[in-house]
């Protein structure tokens, strides 16, 4: 290998070469990652949304450069759930040009360990790490790395064998998503291959993912958030959390979508806005939540859930999947007359009885990285068309 091999030449991540974040926070380990604004994060004191909104999930560095050698420097920080097989490291996803050229995981970083029986966590610190790729076309390119969207991660800076700059807007649309730890990625292969991420390079369009894992729950904070967040696209993906957390009662449901609706509209009040449903998940379609550890899975080593509700309490307002689904085409419907450019999405169209046949849910909760590839698809097929909510033509 040639001496220009030799990442020698230290650039430090500034905001101009991150994009898919709301914010950039300086800390002791580096540039970290938001999806939420500090505002937001600031009106929730749960601990579930702090992780999550601080894993960086469609959140890439993105700069031009001739360099053959890239090596980005960060502290990342892994969870543990103790008497749970190990988690899949968190992966960089590499592009060039908008292909895909090179993974890695990185060394060191911080580790926090869960225990989910009585929800508690221990954070251990550890050093600085960093990823390299390596035998890169020594032409001028435009290279992004993919973030993992399951490690919170802080950026320290890059090395390389040439100089670096700040790639030029895209001039792509951008897409604005909002949904629960299947739109933040859980189970995927990788930071690229998250459902959104496929139906964004399907639709040509940039990507900000505000999916976050066990929270997307029509929190006001969230649709103030989006109503300022630049949009030309903006998509909701509401209903599992919701089951989940048994965090509401149908009556409570429609007035909250609605309200939700209505912030999102006062800062984009013409801009094609998409709800979609849940897709299928068997054991919350009738039963209602909360949604628990399946604890005898554990005791296998396997990581699964369990719903707890009684389908009986459905008919005491308590939420179930299907509910969700009728509450959302009745308000989507009453809305739609007056909002020509509010769709909806059965999210059953994007993963539905048959495919759970063919590809189960591992965990009775998350799609699998063949069920991502294929909601990704069947979405960018649906949404992105030239006669869909997202078509040129909307």
């Amino acid at each position: 290998m040639p001496s220009a091999s030799h990442a020698t030449l230290t650039t430090p991540v500034t905001p101009e070469l991150v994009r898919g974040a709301l914010e950039l926070e300086e800390t002791h380990d580096g540039l970290l990652p938001h999806r939420l604004p500090a505002w937001a994060r600031a009106q929730c004191a749960d601990g579930q949304l702090a992780m999550a909104e601080s894993q960086p999930s469609g959140v890439r560095v993105v700069f031009r450069t001739r360099a053959t050698v890239v090596e980005l420097e960060t502290v990342p920080t892994k969870r543990v759930y103790a008497g749970a097989p190990p988690r899949p490291e968190g992966l960089y996803d590499l592009l060039v040009d908008g292909r895909p050229a090179g993974q890695a995981s990185a060394t060191g970083g911080n580790t926090v360990t869960v225990d989910m029986s009585t929800g508690s966590a221990e954070m251990s610190a550890g050093p600085a790490g960093s990823v390299r790729f390596d035998g890169l076309p020594d032409t001028d390119k435009e290279v992004e790395i993919w973030l993992p969207y399951n490690e919170i991660t802080a950026l320290v800076a890059l090395r390389t064998d040439a100089p670096v700059e700040p790639a030029p807007a895209s001039g792509r649309r951008t897409w604005l998503h909002h949904g629960s730890s299947i739109s933040h990625g859980s189970d995927a292969a990788s930071p690229t291959t998250i459902w959104p991420a496929l139906a964004a390079a399907a639709g040509d369009v940039d990507l900000v993912n505000l999916g976050f894992g066990g929270s997307a729950l029509l929190d006001p904070f969230v649709a103030r958030t989006m109503r300022d967040t630049p949009a030309d696209l903006i998509s909701l993906k509401i209903g599992i959390n919701l089951v989940n957390a048994d965090l509401m009662r149908l009556r409570a449901l429609g007035p909250a979508v609605h309200g939700f609706l209505d912030t999102i509209r006062d800062g984009h009040p013409d801009t094609p806005l998409l709800v979609v449903s849940p897709i299928l998940c068997p054991m919350h379609e009738d039963t209602p939540g909360p949604t628990a550890f399946d604890f005898s899975r554990l005791a296998e080593g396997k990581l699964a859930f369990v719903a707890s509700g009684d389908p009986e309490e459905r008919a005491e307002g308590k939420l179930t999947l299907n509910a969700v689904r009728e509450e959302l085409e009745r308000v989507v419907e009453t809305r739609a007359k007056d909002d020509p450019h509010l769709h909806l999405l059965d999210g059953r169209l994007l993963y539905g009885e048959r495919d759970h046949a063919e590809l189960p849910l591992p965990d009775g909760l998350h799609p699998d990285a063949a069920a991502h590839r294929l909601i990704g698809e069947r979405f960018a097929a649906h949404v992105f068309a030239a006669d869909g909510p997202f078509g040129v033509g909307d």
